[in-house]
């Protein structure tokens, strides 16, 4: 009888809500409410009752995981294994936000690896190296390291929409990592079988037309990232004679393109984004095309951030480019720099007392106010577009420009993500364009500035080995403007 008491009385407690200025059912103690600890779901599993904000109960959370036992038993044959995760899908297709949490965590938390069987294995392998049980040793570690989430998760690639439900449900679930680290692994797991199962070697690269179906046309003006596409006038123009669309294909996704780029040939590289975009001017003569400029590249699929094609998709199109233009001579892109402007707002004032005397007065007396601070610079250069060619502003911002695409480096790596982008596929920073984007998605990304990255075919190899070793790949005028 005591124990029933017992029980209730803890039962009950839990049920209180804590004070807020004491973080006590009873009001005792001091000092603000420290967030409690989100229990884990092996605690939630053994209780009777849900506490704070949990979404599932206790019972609800039981059915749930032993629903995704039954889809991962090895037991069951693939097909019934797919029509069982069909219906946990159907489930989380239901399913309030919360929800579908507590399905992650019982996720990464309920079918991790046998730790004990792991550090066995890993045992095992450390003491066979060198003698001849050593490939056995390697193949028990392999299926150690396996765990029953990998299993799980393919059995939902099973059923004719389970592909596009794994994407869906880790793009759902990108967000969520800052907040709670405890959904790593799943989203770990989701990436590696992602970089599996779209390898390039299971994709098809396909040409999209203005004869292709109006459902995957309509997907181009849907995923368009870089240069928004204002109507079908426009988006015909982007798919005419002079022009060639090209994206990758998954079978399991055959009307959804994963990434996809726009290219324009024409006879010289291009320094602005406006004449591909007009709708009005006439086709380029393709007779006199030797020049192909990669001008928007969008990703569509944000459940496959990490899992990267871009380089393979560029490589494939210059092949097939050069298949029906054998004239073509360059291939190059016409990029945004989107990130500059938000960088040169922070590093402006370095970048001033980096200057001598001589051009900080120039400078003071272009923006009026001497010594001039960065407030004034950044103020003179909203008004880019109506910057003489000699403005001393125009030449610093062009000047921070190419400091910021070949000296701004993270981990090695580029600190501006288009940028990031080419140069890691061993293209080269060839040229800086003034006022290359005159809209006002261009003026507030980078001023209207944009860049040609050169995708020189016998350098690539040597591009992404002076990028491996720090240094950015540039023409000499971009390095000469590095060190003005």
């Amino acid at each position: 009888m005591n124990a029933t008491a017992e029980w209730i009385s803890r039962s009950v407690s839990r049920l209180r809500p804590a004070d807020k200025t004491t973080g006590s059912a009873d009001g005792a103690g001091s000092g603000p409410a420290k967030a409690p600890v989100p229990r884990s779901t092996h605690e939630r599993l053994q209780a009777t009752l849900r506490r704070g904000q949990e979404a599932l109960s206790p019972r609800a959370l039981r059915r749930l995981l032993a629903d995704l036992q039954e889809v991962g038993a090895p037991q069951v044959s693939e097909v019934e294994g797919g029509r069982r995760a069909e219906a946990v899908a159907a489930w989380y297709h239901a399913a309030e936000p919360e929800e579908r949490r507590d399905m992650w965590l019982l996720l990464c938390e309920q079918f991790a690896p046998d730790a004990t069987r792991f550090k066995s294995a890993r045992q095992r392998y450390e003491a066979a190296a060198g003698t001849a049980e050593e490939a056995h040793a390697e193949i028990h570690l392999r299926r150690a390291l396996v765990s029953p989430r990998t299993r799980l998760l393919q059995r939902f690639a099973v059923f004719p929409n389970g592909m596009r439900f794994l994407l869906d449900l880790r793009a759902e679930l990108l967000p969520q990592l800052k907040g709670d680290k405890r959904l790593l692994a799943l989203d770990a797991e989701l990436e590696q079988l992602f970089s599996t199962w779209f390898d390039v070697a299971f994709l098809e690269l396909k040409r999209l037309s203005w004869d292709s179906p109006a459902s995957l046309i309509e997907k181009l003006i849907k995923y368009e990232a870089v240069h928004d596409i204002r109507s079908w006038a426009d988006l015909k123009n982007r798919l005419d004679s002079d022009r060639r669309c090209y994206g990758f294909f998954h079978p399991r996704l055959p009307n959804e393109p994963l990434i996809f780029v726009e290219v324009a040939l024409v006879a010289d590289l291009s320094s602005s984004i406006t004449p591909l975009l007009d709708e009005g001017a006439a086709p380029s003569d393709l007779s006199k095309a030797t020049t192909a400029i990669f001008y928007s590249i969008s990703n569509t699929q944000t459940g496959l951030r990490g899992v990267s094609f871009g380089d393979s998709l560029i490589k494939h199109v210059v092949e097939t480019l050069n298949a029906e233009f054998p004239r073509l001579r360059t291939f190059a892109t016409l990029s945004p720099i989107p990130g500059f402007r938000s960088w040169l707002s922070k590093h402006c004032a370095a970048a001033l007392d980096a200057l001598d005397d001589k051009r900080r007065a120039e400078l003071g007396k272009a923006v009026g106010f001497e010594p001039p601070q960065a407030a004034h610079v950044l103020a003179a250069a909203d008004q880019a577009l109506e910057l003489p060619a000699k403005s001393p502003v125009r030449q610093l911002l062009l000047q921070c420009a190419a400091r910021y695409l070949g000296r701004e480096l993270h981990e090695g790596k580029p600190v501006d993500p288009v940028a990031r982008f080419h140069l890691g596929n061993g293209a080269r920073v060839e040229r800086l364009n003034w006022a290359g984007d005159p809209s006002s998605k261009g003026l507030k990304q980078s001023f209207g500035l944009m860049v040609n990255y050169l995708y020189d075919l016998k350098r690539i190899d040597k591009h992404r080995g002076l990028l491996a070793q720090g240094r950015v790949p540039m023409s000499g005028d971009i390095e000469s403007l590095c060190r003005d």
